[in-house]
């Protein structure tokens, strides 16, 4: 009888799902924005792939992400099972704010997303298109306030390229930066500021409700489903890509880091993950491993060059 129940506790431990460890995953922004859909897009699918069988979201917002990244490089060392989710905002934040923990800190992982910038007003707005916002821009830079997400980041650099190919000192901006999406939107949709710019992703819901006008987009090509012109077919020089990534604590071993990456190899080679980017609007820039390291150190020399250029780093 013993070895009985022994053998069916066996057999019915092996017919339980495999698991890999349960994540808390760190979103260092304030709920709404991407990095907070990104980290619960992870979470939901994970679980729903089976590739772990409980995740956690945790929301530290703040600086662009570097209070969540500061918090997490000292709070997390050598913890396998926390996860963080930053991108290119994070990059242009560290160099704005001078912050003393970079990206250098943690363990990247993956390159997970890209998604491309939208320009957006109010629908009860009297800006009809991207031209006429760029003639108030020129006529008083002041007098035009763009709403988006934290000082240095995608959207703060998005406005400073647009003025600049403009002809307009992007020094002279009128940029008011959020702590996360849904306090940009609620911004724009109260009226608060002239225009609001943000990843595409993030204004489609109320663009496709006819609460926002979608004046442009930042892709070298139109994004299918958006009704409008892009920055470049509008007469500005101006291409940007957002992106997206997860990293791992500091500290944890190289066969901790393989296995992170494993599973989140296996997850965006997923239906489930190639739904949600469909479903997100999100470009698939997968990328892992020493290239993503080595295209890291390339996008953060890259930007302090942009930031420099419009004039948010000395």
């Amino acid at each position: 009888m013993k070895h009985f129940l022994i053998a069916s506790f066996m057999a019915g431990a092996m017919a339980l799902p495999a698991y890999a460890a349960d994540y808390t995953i760190v979103a260092p922004a304030a709920p709404g924005g991407g990095w907070d859909q990104t980290a619960r897009s992870l979470q939901a699918d994970l679980q729903k792939e089976k590739i772990s069988g409980k995740v956690q979201v945790v929301n530290v917002p703040g600086a662009g992400g570097t209070i969540g990244l500061a918090q997490f490089a000292s709070q997390q060392k050598g913890n396998a099972n926390s996860l963080l989710v930053g991108g290119y905002v994070m990059v242009g934040a560290i160099l704005t704010n001078k912050a003393p923990v970079t990206l250098d800190a943690i363990t990247p992982i993956a390159r997970l997303t890209g998604e491309y910038e939208a320009v957006v007003v109010p629908a009860a707005s009297e800006i009809q298109n991207i031209g006429q916002l760029i003639e108030m821009l020129k006529k008083d830079p002041g007098a035009v306030s763009w709403a988006g997400g934290s000082a240095g980041g995608t959207d703060h650099i998005g406005a400073g390229l647009i003025a600049k190919a403009a002809g307009v000192d992007p020094t002279k901006i009128n940029y008011i930066a959020y702590s996360g999406g849904g306090e940009a939107l609620a911004a724009i949709l109260g009226n608060q500021v002239t225009a609001g710019i943000s990843s595409y992703g993030e204004f489609e819901p109320q663009v496709k409700a006819g609460t926002l006008r979608l004046l442009a987009v930042s892709s070298a090509e139109r994004i299918e489903g958006a009704d409008a012109p892009t920055l470049k077919e509008s007469g500005l020089d101006v291409v940007l890509e957002n992106w997206r990534m997860v990293a791992a604590a500091p500290g944890i071993s190289e066969e901790q880091k393989a296995a992170i990456t494993a599973d989140v190899e296996k997850l965006v080679k997923s239906a489930t993950w190639q739904e949600t980017l469909k479903t997100k609007k999100w470009q698939d820039t997968f990328l892992a491993g020493k290239p993503f390291e080595e295209q890291l150190a390339k996008d953060i020399a890259a930007t302090e060059t942009i930031l420099k250029d419009i004039g948010l780093v000395k």
